[in-house]
């Protein structure tokens, strides 16, 4: 009984870690501070909070292209006139499919200003969002602008907004697709993201989107960092996975909450110590989901993971 009881546990154990495919990891050395990943036609797009360009990875995550956003002599943007891109989705009128890019708002002038890019041109559109961001900041539920992540919906883009430990907040901004290229004119509704648990201590905030159309699924990284404003970088957490389903039903709620969270640390020790920064989908089956998120380690360096996330 007691040999018994062991192989039990033991295969329990190994069944429970082996619940997901191995992640893959693949570090960037000589990109910086990755902040948004998006997936589209093979090709993965890469954006960095204070790096020049957008780096192209080919699906085995080898570098195979770069987009020059700005043309500065240093490595890294200084913080204090870095652009911040943090959101990448990519948005189509007819048969032409563009990257858009967008700042996080949260130091105006600098970091106030997007990129709409033409995936077969190769054109390169700067945007200032400065209306966008002002009409933002009127909307009673936002008191401070810090977007983190967007994405495309059938009805139009979804933008989060990031809180701290100085404002608990966490929203999703809803546009709607007929200001797609029009954004400083766009209206918005806001929907406050409930944060589960009571504790005090730490925050958890949403750091990148990723939507899909064929279950209607809408996955969030989520990091706690120990920082008190938008502006300052933090002791890194944990990150985590959450999952809300039916999003495309729920864009008038008065607040929504995750309906999955996963410890992206409890999948695998890889991501212990790891600043999940966004989340891209790559293909999705009726029992499981491959995506690939990228990670910021303050220092100057990326790190991108694929994983595949079975559904219960």
């Amino acid at each position: 009984m007691k040999i018994f009881l062991v192989l039990f546990i033991a295969v329990s154990i190994f069944s429970c870690r082996s619940k997901n495919d191995p992640v893959v990891v693949k570090t960037l050395n000589h990109y910086p501070s990755a902040s948004g990943i998006e997936y589209f036609d093979n090709s993965f797009y890469i954006i960095g909070d204070d790096a020049k360009n957008i780096l192209v990875l080919d699906n085995d995550l080898n570098i195979k292209d770069s987009i020059s956003l700005y043309d500065f002599p240093d490595y890294r943007f200084p913080k204090d006139i870095k652009p911040d891109l943090e959101s990448i989705t990519v948005l189509h009128s007819g048969s032409t499919y563009y990257l858009l890019v967008l700042g996080s708002g949260s130091l105006s002038p600098y970091r106030n200003k997007g990129w709409l890019i033409n995936l077969a041109s190769k054109q390169k559109d700067s945007i200032s969002l400065d209306s966008l961001y002002s009409r933002f900041l009127s909307i009673n539920k936002l008191k401070e602008i810090n977007l983190e992540g967007v994405c495309s919906l059938p009805t139009g883009l979804l933008i989060t907004n990031r809180g701290h430990l100085g404002y608990r907040e966490n929203h999703l901004i809803f546009i709607d697709s007929s200001y797609y290229f029009n954004l400083n004119n766009a209206t918005a509704s806001v929907t406050n993201l409930i944060m589960p648990g009571t504790d005090t201590s730490s925050f958890s905030g949403v750091s990148g989107l990723a939507y899909s159309a064929k279950s209607d699924k809408l996955f969030l990284t989520v990091s706690t960092e120990m920082t008190a404003s938008s502006y300052e970088d933090g002791a890194i957490g944990k990150s985590y996975l959450w999952i809300i389903n039916n999003i495309s039903e729920k864009q008038l709620a008065s607040g929504l909450k995750p309906d999955k969270i996963i410890d992206l640390e409890l999948t695998d020790s890889i991501f212990k110590g790891q600043k999940i920064e966004s989340v891209c989908l790559i293909a999705e089956q009726k029992d499981k989901v491959q995506l690939a998120m990228v990670a910021d380690n303050d220092k100057g360096n990326s790190t991108v993971f694929k994983l595949t996330v079975k559904y219960d």
